[in-house]
């Protein structure tokens, strides 16, 4: 008669290592309050907006769900002027930034030395006082018979920015080189700072290592500083891009009615014409063009390591 053996008992040690079904959902439990904050916050106000884009109606009357689609073709077809115009003055805030930001955390990174944690703060500083703030500060700056234009004018520089058609009867304030200033200066911290956390992350012997075999400051910079730093370069012109081109504070501020943004429209359509349709399909007709460029910019910048 064959007697069963009965399985071995487990070890101490398997049991040790054996993770408890508790300790195995801690992770989830932590992520649960994000979880939560994304849905309330964002992905319900995404329902909403679409469900409105698609009502037709009136504020005294009332909004209907009528799945009117119509309304993203009536308010492309409007407004596309204002959409162009947004990704110009987005991109041309974004390229400046960069040429503006890029040597400044550049000396942030490797020439500041003690003095690294005082510009930093500097660099930051814009955030210590309100964007609204900020922004009528340039209003002064840019004031007709100012300094700053009176420097431009003397320069002739506002003879070129005139042909270009950014300025007009030698003055900046109301044009698109206002607005594109007013922009560049709101969202330059945005750049510098992914831009100097990406090049501090540099090995500083490459650049020595480089140096030993007899190449140039200028191939140094070009064959190991600039390509390291492209994780900061792609992250700090998406943070400048993506809310320049939705913002429509220094288009009002800055500019005029032949500058206005498709911010600018959205926030009218909200509050003053109250055509809550048309402005949610505006939302989400910019939110897909900023996806699509950013999409096709991640692809083509051959990085996918972002600070």
């Amino acid at each position: 008669m064959s007697v069963t053996k009965a399985p071995p008992a487990p070890s101490a040690e398997a049991a040790v290592r054996k993770p408890s079904t508790r300790r195995r959902l801690v992770p989830y439990w932590l992520l649960l309050p994000g979880i939560l904050w994304l849905v309330v916050f964002f992905a319900l106000p995404m329902v909403y907006q679409a469900s409105t884009s698609v009502q037709t109606g009136s504020l005294e009357k009332g909004f209907e769900v009528t799945w009117h689609f119509r309304t993203y073709w009536e308010a492309l077809a409007d407004y596309y002027p204002q959409f162009v115009r947004s990704l110009l003055y987005a991109g041309t805030a974004t390229l400046l930034c960069l040429l503006l930001g890029y040597p400044l955390a550049y000396l942030i990174a490797f020439k500041a030395g003690r003095w690294r944690n005082l510009v930093l703060v500097l660099v930051v500083a814009p955030f210590f006082t309100s964007f609204l703030i900020r922004t009528l500060a340039w209003k002064t700056i840019l004031a007709d018979g100012g300094a700053v234009v009176g420097v431009l004018d003397s320069l002739h520089v506002l003879d070129v920015t005139a042909w270009l058609g950014w300025t007009e009867n030698n003055r900046v304030l109301a044009t698109p080189m206002a607005v594109v200033c007013g922009l560049t200066y709101n969202f330059l911290p945005f750049m510098i700072l992914p831009l100097y956390t990406s090049l501090e992350r540099i090995d500083g012997r490459l650049h020595e290592a480089a140096g030993d075999l007899y190449a140039t400051p200028a191939t140094t910079f070009r064959k190991v500083t600039l390509p390291l730093s492209m994780p900061g370069v792609v992250s700090g012109t998406l943070l400048t891009f993506i809310p320049a081109s939705g913002d429509y504070v220094n288009a009002e501020l800055l500019g005029s009615t032949d500058t206005k943004m498709v911010g600018s429209v959205i926030q009218t359509q909200f509050l003053r014409v109250l055509d809550y349709p048309t402005a949610a399909a505006l939302s989400f007709i910019l939110m897909a063009v900023v996806l699509l460029v950013v999409t096709v910019y991640i692809r083509r910048s051959g990085t996918e390591d972002l600070v």
